[in-house]
């Protein structure tokens, strides 16, 4: 145990493999044939998405910018470094949506053509790059700070997995795949999670002046996806009150785990 706790690149492997199996955990229920309704399940988006939003501001970008300060001083460096990282985690998940043909089941296909690749592949590409910023917090929040920083934002992003999961499985439901297939595609697709914390603990651990560059980068790849995914994604069906009122509940909770584990 004490190995583990020492290796910050092991523990961001652990924690975001844990974070991202609740994905399969939240999918569950269409195994015993219960689907929740659209309700709740974008009123569960909501809330997730608020984790995300918590996560990004407390987890990542205030500690970020506490590092810049350490290493660069007061004043407009630390900002400046901070808010470029942001743009550029944002900018690279715009790019890899530009470039990898993917396709949401309410949105439909995005990025490049691709007729040779079956419409579930398409969807799975489309969780997996949701899913690739998610892990890279878990791992660059424990490359960054073991376990006190690290467990509060696993444990967060392990509870907005859940909602996510089930959403997966159920949308694969209504594309007449069988549960036990639903539920198989919807744990893989959390799968990602854990090698995108392994890359992120690991660079954060062998370059620490990235530190700062790193935890933003992964803030602003997580607010990406909630603004380009997960909110039109709950305001879809009309449920916009009970979606915003998810985001308030998760956005708070997650900000009480941070301060409770942090």
């Amino acid at each position: 145990m004490d190995a583990i706790a020492d290796s910050p690149v092991l523990l961001g492997f652990l924690g975001s493999f844990v974070a991202g199996s609740l994905t399969a955990v939240g999918a569950l229920p269409v195994l015993f044939g219960r689907t929740p309704t659209q309700a709740w399940r974008d009123t569960s988006l909501g809330f997730a998405a608020g984790v995300m939003l918590a996560a990004s501001f407390f987890s990542l970008i205030i500690p970020a910018l506490d590092a810049a300060e350490i290493r660069y001083g007061a004043g407009p460096v630390p900002a400046l470094i901070v808010c470029t990282a942001i743009l550029l985690g944002m900018g690279a998940i715009f790019a890899v949506n530009e470039v990898i043909p993917h396709e949401h089941f309410t949105s439909g296909r995005e990025g490049p053509e691709a007729v040779s690749l079956r419409r579930v592949w398409l969807f799975v590409i489309a969780i997996t790059i949701h899913n690739a910023p998610e892990g890279l917090a878990v791992g660059v929040a424990f490359g960054a700070d073991g376990v006190s920083g690290g467990l509060p934002v696993a444990l967060g992003i392990g509870l907005q997995n859940a909602p996510e999961g089930l959403a997966v499985a159920v949308a694969l439901l209504g594309e007449r795949y069988s549960p036990w297939r639903a539920f198989g595609i919807a744990a893989m697709t959390g799968m990602v999670e854990p090698l995108a914390g392994l890359l992120g603990a690991a660079v954060i651990a062998v370059a620490q002046p990235l530190l700062p560059w790193g935890l933003a980068f992964a803030a602003g790849a997580m607010l990406y996806v909630i603004s380009h995914e997960i909110i039109p994604e709950t305001h879809r069906s009309g449920h916009q009150q009970r979606a915003t009122a998810g985001l308030a509940i998760g956005l708070v909770v997650m900000l009480f785990l941070d301060v409770w584990l942090g």
